[in-house]
């Protein structure tokens, strides 16, 4: 297969005569796209898939003001704050948009935290109890404060205090997350208040090192957002909100790809009000270095990041070629043939649990539309027992990390699912299946 990012899209002028066979319906109405994707290693993947769609074709334009009529069907497929949510709005059954208003309790960390805590008061018995660390969220302007903003955290002090006379090796060690932060900065890890506090310090002293920081206002991209403002110095009067949650460990880990931790980068799409579908081609993403077990006999000063978080945004281009990969082609020997299975059949699962969740008990922060679609990216780690847990969920996530090898069998046929699962049913009527993306909840929100 050609690489698809080659490819030069080509938008023809919506005042130039359409024919019925290339961008009309059988009834005369013109279809109008609105292409425009904050990433051009993504714009030409819509672009090609749109095209190759079947259904029926597009009148690609670059403004809404080009469409003959505010009335005709229109997809907007842009960057989260160039949709026209207005006019998708007045027009609920011609207008389609690739986002949701808002998914904050998705996709920000302490939201998401109270989605699934919330959601197991009323539903022990979920499957997020036991595939979803339980966090502590506080609120810290600065480090001196730091004892009245754990005056409630009652796990996290009173596992700390078991720390204090513990042994190394037996030590609990907890993951600190900036609420906001994007691509994996500002995480660190502590097994003491001593560590806590000093990691507050350094932020407040200008030591620590670059981190990103996403805006409060849920009107932005999310948290894998490359354009996100990146500030020299991370303040913890600029990162406010903050999750802490006990750290996973041992991590599932394959020899034959150096007993290097990664999680595995699932993509999700949320349809209307509401379905979920997973997307089957999902990336395992490693470590720069390999895992070190020994890390609990040291103290945090002493960790080495690059062993514990497999974002790749911190690794050199010498070892990011090496760490991305398929994640149904990974080769594990010894193993039971359907462990892959296994993996998937618990996000799948995890997946649908967590969006009912945010959908059903926290309307306010995750208003779903009937003509409106996200594709989300979904992190989840398997333990050594290859059990997945949640991490975390981004809208508008990178697709780039990906790589160019990757681009087109993994990408490219994500957004083919998505022009055949969310784009043509909205403007055809007709719903379609896939066995690349299958459906893990559809869930009546009475919205249709």
């Amino acid at each position: 297969m050609d690489s698809l990012h080659h490819a030069k899209p080509t938008i023809r002028d919506a005042d130039e005569p359409s024919s019925k066979s290339s961008s009309q319906s059988e009834g005369g109405q013109i279809h109008y796209a609105l292409i425009d994707y904050p990433d051009q290693y993504v714009q030409p993947l819509i672009m090609h898939a749109l095209q190759s769609a079947g259904t029926m074709q597009f009148s690609f334009i670059t403004s809404l003001s080009q469409m003959r009529s505010p009335a005709d069907p229109v997809l907007q497929f842009t960057g989260y704050e160039s949709l026209d949510f207005e006019h998708s709005m007045q027009h609920p059954k011609t207008s389609l948009v690739c986002a949701y208003v808002i998914r904050k309790a998705l996709i920000r960390k302490h939201y998401l935290s109270h989605t699934v805590s919330t959601w197991l008061v009323k539903h022990p018995d979920s499957i997020l109890s036991s595939h979803f660390k339980p966090c502590v969220h506080f609120e810290l302007d600065y480090a001196e404060f730091l004892d009245d903003a754990l005056v409630d955290a009652w796990d996290l002090k009173e596992s700390l205090t078991r720390n204090e006379g513990a042994e190394a090796s037996q030590k609990d060690w907890w993951i600190l997350k900036p609420g906001m932060s994007d691509a994996g900065n500002g995480i660190r890890l502590f097994s003491s208040m001593e560590e806590l506090q000093a990691i507050f310090e350094e932020w407040e002293d200008g030591e620590a090192a670059s981190d990103s920081v996403v805006p409060e206002e849920d009107a932005t991209t999310s948290a894998d957002d490359t354009a996100s403002e990146r500030l020299d110095n991370a303040m913890t009067s600029q990162l406010r909100h903050f999750i802490a949650q006990p750290y996973i460990d041992p991590p599932f880990l394959i020899e034959s790809y150096g007993n290097r931790k990664f999680h595995i980068r699932t993509y999700v799409l949320a349809v209307g009000a509401l379905r979920v579908y997973v997307y089957k081609e999902m990336l395992a993403l490693f470590a720069a270095q390999p895992y070190q077990p020994g890390f609990r006999t040291a103290g945090s000063e002493n960790v080495d990041l690059a062993q514990h978080l497999t974002n790749t945004c911190f690794q050199a281009e010498s070892t990011r070629a090496s760490s991305v990969r398929r994640f149904w082609a990974l080769n594990v020997p010894g193993l039971r043939p359907d462990w892959q299975t296994t993996i998937f059949d618990q996000i799948c699962e995890v997946t649908g649990e967590v969006f009912e969740a945010a959908a059903r008990e926290q309307m306010v922060h995750f208003q779903t539309l009937p003509n409106a679609f996200e594709l989300f990216g979904v992190d989840f780690l398997v333990d050594n027992d290859t059990n997945v847990w949640l991490l975390e969920l981004n809208a508008y996530p990178d697709f780039r990390q990906t790589g160019q090898e990757l681009q087109d069998v993994v990408v490219g046929g994500l957004f083919e699912e998505v022009a055949k699962i969310a784009v043509s049913p909205f403007f055809s009527h007709q719903q379609q299946r896939s066995d690349r993306m299958p459906l893990v909840r559809s869930i009546d929100l009475g919205r249709a």
